[in-house]
């Protein structure tokens, strides 16, 4: 089996991408971003924070061409449509397949020939025995469930990666050593985060961005040093997440 990690490193360079809004957006009359211009790095995670209802999981949709609105450029020129995977926060895995099939489940999708080595090796790759392969989702726990949403992402084995709060829906501690998980296997994609936890955009994000305002637009912020995975323990990571919040507060 290969060491862990290798089997989800890209073996193309990531390309980075910038969303365009010249008009904003909006839903109808109601407009919900204003005109910005947003720049996903390169190879690099990408947090992108704000209240409920400020146009987050909208931005992130519009990166991944599922509503039309602005343009969205890739670094190196080519198309980003068909580069792109997408985890979301519901583990969204279908109950007649198996954690086996649900990995495969885009391959299946797509007419593909399966690739049932890899996928057995991503899902061991996300911490689940193989005896875990054949059980259905009624028999994993949430954060089962959400290892293997991510090892299908992975599966796909695109260079860029959009996630829409997908560690919400299981408890802390789980939530912590799923985001060691995705800092780790995710190393060298470029992704970028919907997230409402603002310690979690602190550990894992290279950038962040709060959507503040209304209509709302991206405001920059610093990030504690470190590589990510930063430890939570951190002072300095602890710190800014109290900033962090005081600036969600107000925004």
């Amino acid at each position: 089996m290969p060491a862990k990690g290798t089997v989800s490193v890209q073996s193309a360079p990531a390309p980075g991408f910038r969303i365009e809004l010249p008009q904003g957006f909006g839903f109808g009359a109601t407009p919900v971003l204003a005109p910005l211009s947003l720049e996903v790095a390169a190879g690099r995670i990408t947090a992108l924070l704000g209240a409920s209802g400020s146009g987050k999981s909208t931005l992130l949709r519009l990166a991944a061409g599922l509503i039309s609105g602005g343009t969205v450029q890739a670094s190196d020129g080519q198309a980003l449509r068909g580069r792109v995977a997408w985890m979301a926060q519901q583990d969204l895995l279908v109950p007649w397949r198996d954690a086996l099939g649900n990995v495969m489940l885009g391959m299946h999708l797509r007419g593909e020939r399966p690739d049932a080595a890899r996928a057995r090796t991503l899902l061991a790759e996300v911490g689940l025995a193989e005896a875990d392969a054949a059980k259905s989702p009624a028999q994993l726990s949430g954060g089962m469930r959400q290892r293997v949403a991510l090892a299908r992402t992975l599966m796909e084995d695109r260079p860029v990666v959009l996630m829409d709060e997908p560690f919400s829906a299981v408890d802390a501690p789980t939530r912590h050593r799923l985001q060691e998980l995705a800092a780790r296997l995710l190393a060298g994609r470029t992704v970028l985060l919907v997230t409402h936890d603002p310690l979690e955009a602190l550990r894992l994000a290279d950038r962040i961005f709060v959507l503040t305002g209304s209509p709302a637009a991206p405001v920059a912020l610093g990030v504690p040093a470190g590589a990510p995975p930063r430890p939570a323990r951190d002072p300095a990571l602890l710190a800014a997440q109290a900033e962090l919040l005081e600036r969600l507060a107000a925004a």
